[in-house]
């Protein structure tokens, strides 16, 4: 039993330390909300933190309550930095959009901005395809405007078998498939959610970790 919880624990210590190849993946980075807590961003760069997608908003009212503690710290890092909404299904896309735009400012060196799309932490509500797509398009066609940049579109395996978004929006896509490379969209990825177990000095738990196609 000793020997068991031994291998047990290290291959924990192992995986919350695990992360792909720096050389066949030189660009790597974290993407945070609240959940993570207060973050000392002095210690990232560090431990291979090249950039941070920051969650700013969800919905039509919901705004992350450490969002500008970690824009402003990240920026101060010399992170670069980006920020995501959790799109919701039971909020007009347009509504969506003016929410993500009032908490976001508009810099020019940000990253794209990022429309996280799954059903975990969704409401109960599933809008028919058609609906659905026509309150995402509102929501990317504010961004777009708003920011002048091309929307970036996180996505889980379920929510795209649902409704097909990597098929029907001609945009980068942020791909989560913990662990193995994913091989499901319709387009080949641009970012790759690796782990959400990953363990960092300067954040209290969890973190999720992700890579950049070279």
């Amino acid at each position: 039993m000793l020997l068991l919880v031994a291998a047990v624990v290290g291959v924990w210590q192992y995986a919350i330390r695990w992360h792909p190849s720096d050389v066949q993946f030189p660009t790597q980075g974290i993407d945070i909300s609240h959940h993570q807590g207060v973050i000392d961003w002095r210690l990232l760069p560090g431990q291979g933190v090249d950039f941070a997608y920051i969650k700013a908003t969800e919905g039509s009212d919901h705004r992350d309550t450490n969002f500008f503690e970690n824009w402003v710290g990240s920026a101060r890092a010399h992170i670069p930095h980006g920020a995501y909404h959790f799109f919701t299904l039971c909020s007009p896309g347009a509504a969506q959009a003016a929410n993500f735009i009032a908490m976001v400012p508009d810099e020019p060196t940000m990253l794209p901005p990022v429309v996280d799309l799954e059903f975990m932490g969704n409401c109960g509500e599933r809008l028919p395809p058609d609906r659905l797509r026509t309150e995402l398009s509102a929501f990317i066609a504010a961004i777009e405007a708003h920011y002048r940049k091309p929307v970036t579109l996180y996505l889980t395996r379920e929510f795209d078998a649902g409704y097909g978004i990597s098929r029907r929006y001609d945009r980068k896509l942020w791909l989560r498939n913990l662990v193995f490379e994913p091989h499901w969209g319709a387009q080949p990825w641009s970012l790759w959610q690796v782990s959400n177990f990953r363990n960092l000095n300067g954040i209290d738990g969890r973190v999720d970790w992700n890579v950049a196609r070279p």
